[in-house]
């Protein structure tokens, strides 16, 4: 095989696009620009400081004091993994709740780290039920974790976090959420709810680049880390070292060294935090409930209806009965290549049935709805 050292190579620039998929979502320009910035050393006394900050503004979001709050510098499958394997030992039995792919990702996790899953399922579309979570834990009282999905992306269905918590503590059970879809966009509150380990991604509500995981450990959580009988499955994600890199959550102290952060895009993620914070968490929660509100009478306006009830409905992750006779994929390329508008397919027993539109952070706004609802009317008619 002959290597072409003539062939030239220009510079790649990416279509601009509307991104209303069911993720990543549309990031805010401050953001892109933090990116910009200059790189600084891991463990530069500048960064360092921007890390202490990060993991407070992280605080703000999840509304916690945990200490153990940090992003892992991986997407938020990693923070999935992150939190099971840490907590997870071989032999232990976690109910898992799953009503779409992502908590079929989590009974993944939790049997190759060799712990026994119990699965509870609900139709695609629904919530679990508290009565079948309950009837799990009954019939399994050596459980010690429940693990379900706050906002499940495959389908638009909010499971009331809240609820789940209080059942799983009544059985002695430490909890692991999934809010990845939910942070930043609908009500999430760690400590009043009681959830011990939660993870959530860069690129949905937070409206920040792609590839990072913010992750959040109750004390109990960690000390449960602590008294491990066996290793940590994962060398890369086992907080007993990572704590040693971020910190113990009381600002400055000497770091050691665990992996290369990417910095810049930890910039990207402080920055967005820091609009977050500047909005006010409860403002960005309203601003994504009334949003959602504008979107579901534009797409009535043009003869289409959402698939999830309106008591479990995400109001960032829209899930959209494709009409008879519509081709879905025909549809989706078109809004990509003559309007470079992105919405997203649907998944699993979903698939070619809906369309699932993005109301996430920056892109959750009357500009961007208005242009969906007027691509999809051209496309349609």
């Amino acid at each position: 095989m002959s290597i072409n050292i003539e062939q030239q190579y220009a510079s790649f620039i990416p279509p601009v696009r509307t991104l209303m998929g069911p993720g990543p979502s549309d990031v805010s320009p401050t953001v892109l620009n933090a990116l910009a910035r200059p790189t600084v050393g891991h463990l530069d006394p500048t960064f360092i400081q921007l890390m202490d900050e990060t993991k407070q503004l992280l605080q703000y979001a999840f509304q916690t004091k945990n200490k153990l709050t940090m992003p892992i510098s991986a997407p938020g499958s990693a923070g999935m993994e992150a939190c099971v394997v840490n907590l997870v030992e071989p032999g232990e039995t976690v109910i898992v709740c799953q009503n779409g792919v992502f908590g079929g990702r989590m009974v993944e996790n939790v049997a190759r780290c060799g712990g026994i899953a119990v699965v509870v399922t609900a139709p695609w579309g629904e919530a679990n039920s508290l009565a079948s979570i309950e009837a799990a834990l009954e019939a399994h009282p050596e459980a010690k974790f429940v693990g379900f999905v706050h906002a499940e992306t495959s389908t638009g269905v909010r499971n009331d976090a809240q609820a789940i918590c209080a059942l799983a503590r009544q059985f002695d059970c430490m909890t692991i959420v999934d809010a990845v879809t939910s942070l930043g966009g609908i009500e999430l509150k760690v400590d009043e709810w009681g959830i011990d380990a939660i993870y959530s991604g860069s690129q949905k509500c937070l409206s920040c680049v792609p590839g990072l995981s913010p992750v959040s450990f109750s004390d109990a959580a960690v000390a449960k880390i602590q008294a491990r009988k066996s290793p940590v499955q994962s060398w890369f994600l086992d907080m007993n070292l990572i704590v040693g890199y971020w910190g113990d959550g009381q600002g400055g102290g000497k770091r050691a060294y665990h992996h290369t952060a990417p910095v810049n895009s930890l910039y990207a993620l402080h920055e967005s935090l820091r609009l977050l914070h500047a909005e006010g968490l409860d403002n960005a929660i309203a601003r994504h409930a009334r949003m959602h509100e504008k979107l579901k009478a534009g797409l009535a306006g043009i003869g289409l209806e959402l698939l999830v009830a309106k008591d479990i409905r995400l109001p960032q992750l829209n899930t959209v009965i494709i009409p008879d006779g519509v081709d879905d994929a025909q549809v989706r390329a078109r809004l990509l290549n003559e309007f470079d508008l992105e919405i997203g397919a649907g998944l699993g027993a979903l698939a070619g049935k809906v369309w699932r539109i993005g109301l996430m952070g920056f892109a959750a706004s009357d500009k961007n709805i208005d242009f969906c609802v007027a691509s999809l009317k051209k496309v349609l008619s």
